[in-house]
Parts: structure tokens; C-alpha cells; sequence
């Protein structure tokens, strides 16, 4: 059985922030299966962005996607945000 994943509460000012900043953004959060909950674009750029809470921590999965070699940027906040 799939587990869905859970929207930190910070998740909306995050995507607002990064759309204000001129990313395009596709939430995937409710995936739940160690996907990075957003895919961002900007120009040629892409990433595959995690939103965390304050001291929200990696589940398990989301730290073998990450040990699998894929480039996932944590942001906890909208200030990360303004330094991608």
C-alpha cells in the first residue's frame, strides 16, 4: 500500500516565494515515496527541491533517493529560497 506524504506547513509561502522569484514550479509532495516534493525550473535550470519544517528531518527514503546520487536542495524557509 502507497504512503502519501505530508505538506509541511511551510510548503505554500515556499512555492509562493519561489513563483515570485520566477521559478516554475510542480509540487509532487503527496508522492510520499522519497521524491523531492517540488520540481523547479528557471531558464535551463532545474532542481529537485525538499520543503522541510524547521527541524524537520529526511525520511528514510528521501535519504536513499538522495544517497542515490540525485541533487535534492533542502529549504526550510522562504530566506532559502531567496539563495537558490
Amino acid at each position: 500500500m502507497k504512503r502519501f506524504g505530508k505538506v509541511d506547513r511551510n510548503h505554500a509561502d515556499i512555492v509562493d516565494a519561489l513563483r515570485k522569484c520566477g521559478w516554475l514550479v510542480r509540487s509532487l509532495a503527496s508522492q510520499g515515496d522519497g521524491f523531492p516534493d517540488l520540481v523547479v525550473a528557471r531558464g535551463a535550470v532545474v532542481r529537485l527541491v525538499e520543503v522541510k519544517a524547521g527541524r524537520g528531518s529526511l525520511t528514510g527514503a528521501q535519504q536513499q533517493f538522495m544517497a542515490d546520487g540525485w541533487p535534492v536542495t533542502i529549504v526550510r524557509s522562504v530566506d532559502d529560497v531567496l539563495e537558490l
